[in-house]
């Protein structure tokens, strides 16, 4: 007795030992992270964000003669200290790295130096048949190293899916997603029978009286096949297929990356993921990073991996996403060089569409109920009152035409719907539009071509949809269906690969 209560006196002291070395992760809600934030802003009252309710007295605005306050885009060729930016060499040196700093300093965050390294695992290998291609697919965790915290765990998931009918590594498109084994394969007909044998063996240890039931019917299978269709019964990939089935069959993987397994979609946790890791369980600053570019750390994180990999070609590694995560996908494409091309979807405000643009959603959306997303400075631009006096999305000093400039050279499709199929007017697929005309000088300064059309940002007409705007490494097109970007894999697909100089 006295040797189980000395250890439990010794657990006991253990514990106090390490609640005290570590604070303990701090919980706050929605309205005490933003005021939390507020605070440390000096914002005393932000402004609502736009309603989608027509009977709100907030009713978003959809008229297109009020929805530029502020017409005149922050110039993309022109440096902080007034220098017209001519040359490549200007535009890399100097005006790049100018407006990186912004991005991460006034949208999305800055990532901390002290981000812990990431390990990856490969947990299963499986080959199977997805439609009528041979794959291997990869099961995948990246162990976030968490010693300096151990009250936050961060493990990514990704899953990694390569076809086997072709030769040598293969371009891979990483998209944020859930991720699952495509088509798992399943045992033959000897393997079954050896694992319904057993099974029936267990039942009857289990509860010897169930024998009597199970001699009744001695060519019953307690596990049962899953039917699915024969690689060879399945029809060739075509446009209407799912755009994972069109890239396997072009020759290209994919990898579907969880983005709740990098950081939390909300508030709350904002003290955990890898932004609560690194700032050890503590609410953020204002210059800490907020979702959208903890996602595209994470990202980045499963690139580190996929330059290890075999079966990958790691130059011609592409990202993808819709709504949030094509915001999410243009950070990533913008901040992180080494992802090689990009498929932005119905990606809205935050993403290719204007912030100082009043049209559908607006940026007082992003400051108040998703600052999760965004740096905690972003918050600023929705701020009525405050110390430093009432600022809107007009005083940023850069737009989403900057993010797409980021991107340049490298290729990069923006893709929308449209609204009468569920891709809402919310989004402003005009704002993008402008906002990638805008772009379009800095990808003709670095020798590349745009879509085509003038930079006037204020006069070009959006094109007819379904007319595709694909010459050149920065391209648009907008389909006729809903929030998706799976009308246009058939489109993208081999405009990468044209791009990516890639063929099967």
């Amino acid at each position: 007795m006295k040797k189980l209560t000395s250890l439990f006196s010794l657990l006991l002291i253990a514990n106090l030992a390490f609640a005290q070395q570590y604070s303990p992760v701090v919980k706050m809600s929605t309205q005490e992270a933003m005021k939390h934030m507020m605070d440390q802003l000096g914002i005393q009252e932000l402004r609502p964000g736009a309603s989608s309710n027509p009977d709100s007295p907030n009713y978003a605005n959809y008229d297109e003669s009020k929805a530029n306050p502020c017409p005149e885009l922050p110039p993309l060729l022109t440096s902080v200290d007034g220098q017209e930016i001519n040359t490549a060499e200007e535009w890399w040196s100097k005006r790049r790295p100018e407006l990186l700093a912004l991005a991460e300093q006034e949208i999305y965050g800055k990532i901390p130096q002290n981000v812990p390294d990431v390990n990856w695992e490969v947990k299963i290998v499986d080959r199977e048949f997805v439609g009528r291609t041979p794959v291997i697919a990869k099961e995948l965790v990246g162990h976030v190293d968490n010693s300096s915290y151990p009250l936050v765990d961060v493990n990514i998931k990704m899953m990694l899916v390569v076809p086997t009918n072709v030769k040598g590594p293969v371009p891979v498109l990483m998209m944020f997603g859930r991720p699952k084994f495509p088509a798992p394969a399943q045992p033959n007909d000897e393997d079954y029978a050896k694992l319904n044998e057993t099974f029936r063996e267990l039942m009857i240890q289990h509860d010897p009286s169930i024998k009597e039931t199970l001699d009744k019917y001695p060519a019953y299978a307690p596990l049962d096949r899953l039917q699915s269709t024969p690689w060879y019964f399945s029809p060739p990939a075509n446009g209407e297929s799912p755009g994972t089935e069109q890239l396997l069959a072009a020759g290209w993987g994919y990898c579907t990356l969880l983005t709740s397994s990098v950081q939390a979609d909300n508030h709350e946790g904002l003290t955990e993921g890898i932004i609560g890791l690194v700032n050890k369980g503590q609410p953020r600053s204002p210059e800490d990073w907020g979702a959208l570019r903890a996602w595209s750390w994470g990202a980045a994180r499963g690139l580190d991996y996929l330059e290890t990999d075999s079966l990958v070609d790691a130059k011609k590694v592409g990202i993808e996403g819709v709504s949030r995560y094509g915001k999410a996908a243009l950070v990533t494409m913008a901040l992180e060089p080494r992802f090689a091309v990009g498929l932005i979807g119905s990606s809205g405000k935050g993403g290719v569409t204007l912030h100082r643009r009043v049209f559908g959603e607006a940026v007082e959306n992003l400051t108040g109920g998703a600052n999760y997303w965004m740096a905690g400075n972003y918050m600023k631009y929705g701020a009525e009152k405050s110390d430093f006096a009432k600022m809107t999305g007009c005083d940023l000093p850069l737009d989403s035409h900057s993010m797409i400039a980021l991107c340049a050279p490298r290729p990069l499709f923006i893709s929308y719907g449209i609204p009468e199929k569920g891709d809402a007017l919310w989004l402003d697929q005009k704002g993008s539009y402008m906002a990638t005309v805008a772009a379009g000088e800095v990808y003709k300064l670095l020798g590349a071509k745009d879509i085509g059309v003038t930079n006037d940002y204020l006069h070009e007409s959006m094109p007819p949809v379904l007319e595709s705007l694909l010459d050149g490494q920065l391209g648009w097109r907008q389909h006729d269906g809903g929030h998706t970007d799976q009308p246009n894999f058939q489109h993208f697909i081999p405009w990468a690969s044209r791009e990516l100089g890639y063929e099967k």
